[in-house]
């Protein structure tokens, strides 16, 4: 079973920074498009940002376009979403998933194979 595991969530104050990590358990998922989501209490899962299988194309939501960056290190079957200027609306448990038919960045969540348990990211103002 494939395994994609996250790290790097916690409580910080608003303008600070994070990473996250997500960590395939398999080597052949490390070269899958993947992405980042994330869920708010209430509200629906919705896309952060994805990246293509070489991690030549990358693609953000509005919302997070300009503070948060997407990239991979293949060689470590690894996964990170560098968030910048955080803000308290950032608030949310932040998943990584991989497309397992995919080459270019994948925006819907109904086109991912494969998802981790989520990691908590606590903005306070």
């Amino acid at each position: 079973q494939v395994l994609l595991i996250e790290s790097g969530g916690g409580l910080v104050q608003a303008g600070a920074s994070l990473r996250l990590s997500c960590t395939a358990s398999e080597r052949t998922v490390s070269s899958l498009p993947m992405g980042w989501f994330r869920q708010a209490p209430g509200k629906e899962r919705e896309f952060v940002a994805a990246i293509s299988r070489g991690g030549e194309s990358t693609y953000y939501s509005r919302s997070v376009k300009g503070r948060f960056t997407i990239s991979r290190e293949n060689a470590k079957n690894t996964a990170y979403l560098q968030m910048n200027s955080l803000k308290p609306e950032d608030t949310a448990v932040y998943y990584c998933a991989a497309d397992r038919n995919g080459y270019g960045p994948v925006l819907q969540a109904r086109d991912y194979d494969y998802w981790g348990q989520g990691t908590q990211v606590t903005v306070s103002s």
